[in-house]
């Protein structure tokens, strides 16, 4: 089988923060490019598929982790998924709510077929090609559903945008109280968190873009996602100097 070197960060605070800026960019700018562009949803579809693809064949090829690649195909995958989410919903007018269960029944089904075929699906032991693949695949699908979990709980639910925001923020803390105080599999909280920090981050976004008269910033979604990039930046430069030390660490075992 074709083993490969870790080429996924380590699950720290840095993850969790950097991923959630990420994922937000990658929806204020498949916003952008959507609605203020008005490119629509099935062509911004296409075009961001695309995009995701390029990326993380990059991402396979490569023989140890960049965190530059890495989030680069982490925001690819959120603002395809931001895009696709809109069509299914919106265009298609499937609704949130069918939305929302198609997506989580797909994610399911790529999780229970990576546990199948690799015995686990935990991000600690992608050793292979074929669990990267998987990987990215979950995480495609994670952020997609992300997008329409929070389209529901803000615009079908009734809770809005401060009531969803609290909603998740509350079920969040549940997820980090039960890593530390219960003997819930890691693995599957990993995947609970993943995928509500998508629509957590959403609503940071969203008080970004929204105007002044709703509660906002009124960055709109240029502004918001040029802030956006500008700190990811920082996270991945930081995240990149980290690893420096790591990898002249790992050349001299080789050497």
């Amino acid at each position: 089988m074709d083993k490969i070197l870790k080429k996924i960060p380590e699950i720290t605070l840095l993850f969790w923060i950097t991923k959630i800026t990420a994922t937000t960019l990658g929806e204020t700018a498949g916003d952008l490019l959507s609605m203020t562009m008005n490119v629509g949803y099935a062509i911004s579809s296409i075009i961001l598929i695309g995009f995701f693809f390029v990326t993380v064949t990059a991402q396979l090829i490569v023989k140890h982790y960049i965190p530059t690649l890495y989030w680069i195909v982490i925001v690819a995958t959120s603002t395809a998924g931001t895009t696709m989410s809109d069509y299914m919903d919106r265009t298609l007018h499937l609704g949130y709510a069918l939305g929302a269960s198609i997506l989580v029944t797909i994610l399911i089904i790529v999780l229970i077929v990576w546990r199948l075929t690799e015995k686990t699906i935990s991000v600690d032991h992608i050793k292979t090609r074929r669990a990267e693949m998987f990987y990215w695949t979950a995480i495609l699908f994670s952020n997609t559903l992300g997008t329409a979990l929070g389209d529901f709980l803000a615009d079908s639910s009734g809770l809005g945008f401060l009531g969803s925001a609290l909603l998740i923020t509350g079920v969040l803390v549940l997820v980090i109280l039960a890593h530390y105080f219960t003997k819930i599999s890691s693995v599957v909280l990993f995947w609970i968190a993943f995928v509500l920090t998508r629509p957590f981050g959403a609503t940071f976004g969203d008080l970004l873009t929204k105007s002044h008269e709703k509660g906002g910033m009124d960055l709109g979604t240029k502004g918001s996602s040029m802030v956006l990039f500008g700190f990811l930046v920082v996270l991945v430069i930081y995240e990149s100097m980290k690893e420096k030390p790591k990898k002249l660490k790992a050349i001299r075992k080789r050497n």
